[in-house]
């Protein structure tokens, strides 16, 4: 990989303010970058907020691909050489992952330019986890909704609900990730918000997480 691409993709990962760094594509030309993200709303928006002032701004066309997250697609590309991706916008526990198996490149952020203020790079993005292979520039929440007019009178309000079929009968309509769906279980199953991730932190709450998805699993569909 030339030392002029990696540049490249350094700001790019800075100035798309995506939280997953790239990964190494030589077959790329320099003249075009490939940038992943979820596709809808959200792709357009990043379009719209970052990728049209990086084109202005450095001549640099964007390519835009989509995809359901994961590290699926990575690995096939490392292990067969052909790697055609160079930012991907990927959650927090992909990226940590992807780092710790090698997929990723590392971001020295000393190398990466300041913010508009002047906030220098090493202080500008996001302190949510420690992770030396993306910037980390993206909050979102995931929450659950359900049709008004099927509970016109009692309606679910908490975690409990959402896995109550008795008191709320009915299909549940689940991305098909662990993100979130063990938090969600394992708060349905009365475990304190703020000690869910230690109790996944072990074998037995992993375990417990899976048990409660368990009791609404025939109920749920899938979506990606």
């Amino acid at each position: 990989m030339n030392t002029k691409k990696t540049s490249v993709r350094l700001a790019a990962a800075w100035t798309l303010t995506l939280i997953l760094a790239p990964v190494p594509s030589g077959a790329q030309e320099d003249n075009f970058i490939t940038v992943v993200s979820w596709g809808g709303s959200y792709a357009r928006s990043s379009v719209k907020a970052y990728h049209e002032r990086f084109v202005e701004e450095t001549g640099i066309q964007i390519k835009l691909d989509e995809y359901n997250g994961g590290l699926a697609q990575v690995r096939a590309q490392a292990e067969t050489g052909n790697v055609t991706w160079d930012v991907i916008d990927m959650e927090a526990g992909d990226t940590l992952l992807g780092c710790d198996e090698g997929l990723l490149e590392t971001i020295d952020y000393e190398t990466l330019p300041a913010a508009p203020d002047g906030t220098p790079a090493t202080e500008d993005f996001l302190d949510a986890f420690d992770v030396d292979c993306g910037a980390k520039g993206l909050i979102y929440s995931t929450v659950y909704a359900y049709n008004d007019t099927l509970f016109p009178d009692l309606k679910p309000a908490t975690m409990a609900d959402f896995f109550d079929l008795g008191k709320f009968p009915g299909r549940r309509g689940m991305r098909r990730t662990p993100n979130a769906n063990l938090e969600f279980a394992l708060v349905a199953d009365g475990v304190p918000a703020d000690q869910v991730y230690e109790v996944l932190s072990s074998e037995e709450g992993i375990a417990r997480a899976f048990r409660k998805l368990d009791t609404i699993k025939d109920k749920v569909v899938w979506w990606e």
